[in-house]
């Protein structure tokens, strides 16, 4: 059963099973689908927003009883399926997919993929863009609708500067959906 904090949200029209926990000011949009029944354990830190039609779900981390290990990430010594750090956001009709794990303070744009990946802190994912299987650094962003499945990409990705457009994106849109968690 999902674990949500009492000042989560979740809209009516959402769906959110299985080994879920939801952390405080987590806004879940309507559409939206968290589903913690393959891959199990997932998380959403404080603070983050899950928009419309968005999906995060995992690869199975048991089979037979037997854990499923390179289907899981690590974070502070637990293990996860998905794990979403604080103040992170998923754009509309993003997917998450398992193993995976976002940092803190991170924005992943409309329909990008993020699957068998880590991105690191303030990291900036443009629309459409695809992750898969690599590490993002902290403070770089993947240009819209890139492709990035070599380690060779993802290290060669540029850094965030002051004039990068959307270094201050993400920091609004979890303004506007921290208030739509409500007023707790």
């Amino acid at each position: 059963m999902p674990v949500v904090a009492s000042t989560a949200r979740i809209h009516p029209l959402a769906a959110v099973m299985g080994s879920v926990k939801l952390g405080e000011k987590v806004y879940v949009a309507p559409c939206a689908s968290i589903r913690g029944d393959e891959g199990q354990n997932i998380y959403v830190g404080d603070q983050s927003n899950v928009q419309d039609g968005v999906v995060i779900h995992g690869l199975e981390t048991f089979e037979g009883g037997q854990e499923l290990i390179e289907n899981e990430v690590e974070v502070e010594g637990k293990k996860y399926s998905v794990y979403v750090g604080k103040r992170v956001t998923m754009s509309h009709q993003s997917q998450v997919h398992g193993p995976a794990k976002v940092g803190h303070d991170t924005f992943i744009g409309m329909q990008a993929l993020i699957f068998k990946a880590d991105l690191g802190d303030y990291v900036v994912v443009e629309p459409g863009a695809k992750i898969i299987g690599v590490k993002i650094p902290s403070g770089h962003y993947v240009p819209a609708l890139a492709m990035i499945d070599k380690q060779s990409q993802a290290d060669a990705l540029p850094l965030i500067t002051e004039n990068y457009p959307y270094k201050n994106l993400n920091s609004a849109v979890i303004r506007v959906n921290t208030q739509l968690a409500g007023p707790n």
